[in-house]
């Protein structure tokens, strides 16, 4: 009994050190909670001290679209929008776990949440819609801000979330980046580690919400969908296809990113 309660104290008190206040932004507050993705920005910076390799750009290049596919191919057109069909289970479970290693949390959030840019997409309850909020919300801030937004509201998926394995990889998305981090380690050592983890995945990560801010701001509109989804070809190339923006929001079921030869 006494243990228990001093347990409970200790997460009473952990969660209110998550809670201290860093700085504040235009729509909300960054916590320390948030402190982890913010030293993770600062990663790269050990690229100057380890010996530079042009092998090493490649290899930072080369996890960026392998796992830019990841994001595309699995956290967007099959949990998100199921524009495939995956019968098998451990198929669709490691398919989850290879997008685990892009440190975008679990596929269960990422569909969650993306289904919700899609539902309201550019109203004000849209979580992410450059029109409503502005570029740094939707292209960052809003994940960072957004369980102190009232407008959010999070809702299961009931298609996903009623296979065990899949709900328990996203509470425990951190172990398809601990699995890529000790795999890059174990080959090539602190300098895969710097360049294939922290510079490849922060440039991932600012290359994917470029969709969410720059794809509904500049481009064209092949289709009228009521919203402000655009076709940018230079978004197009740094996401293996998401730039054909107003495409997807005009067929979203869609595997298929573009629908002409180029």
């Amino acid at each position: 009994m006494v243990g228990s309660i001093k347990m409970k104290k200790v997460s009473e008190l952990w969660g209110k050190f998550l809670r201290i206040p860093l700085f504040k932004v235009k729509f909300g507050v960054v916590r320390m909670d948030n402190m982890p993705f913010i030293l993770f920005h600062l990663s790269p910076i050990f690229i100057f001290f380890v010996p530079f390799k042009w092998e090493l750009v490649g290899l930072a290049v080369g996890l960026y679209f392998v796992r830019m596919f990841f994001i595309t191919g699995i956290y967007h057109r099959y949990f998100s929008h199921r524009g495939y069909e995956v019968r098998n289970r451990f198929i669709q479970f490691v398919m989850g776990l290879l997008g685990t290693t892009c440190v975008q949390q679990g596929p269960l959030w990422w569909a969650e949440h993306h289904r919700h840019h899609h539902r309201y997409s550019e109203t004000d309850n849209d979580i992410h819609s450059p029109v409503q909020y502005g570029f740094w919300h939707s292209h960052m801030w809003w994940f960072v801000t957004m369980y102190d937004n009232p407008k959010y509201h999070r809702y299961e998926l009931k298609d996903f979330a009623k296979y065990p394995e899949l709900k328990w990889l996203d509470n425990y998305h951190v172990i398809g980046p601990v699995l890529l981090g000790v795999a890059l380690f174990g080959i090539g050592g602190a300098p895969y580690l710097v360049w294939g983890l922290s510079v490849s995945t922060v440039l991932l990560w600012h290359g994917t919400w470029t969709i969410n801010s720059l794809s509904h701001v500049f481009g064209k509109k092949r289709y009228e969908t009521g919203d402000e989804s655009r076709n940018n070809p230079f978004l197009a190339i740094l996401t293996l296809g998401e730039g054909w923006h107003n495409n997807h929001h005009a067929y979203q079921g869609g595997a298929k990113a573009g629908f002409y030869w180029y």
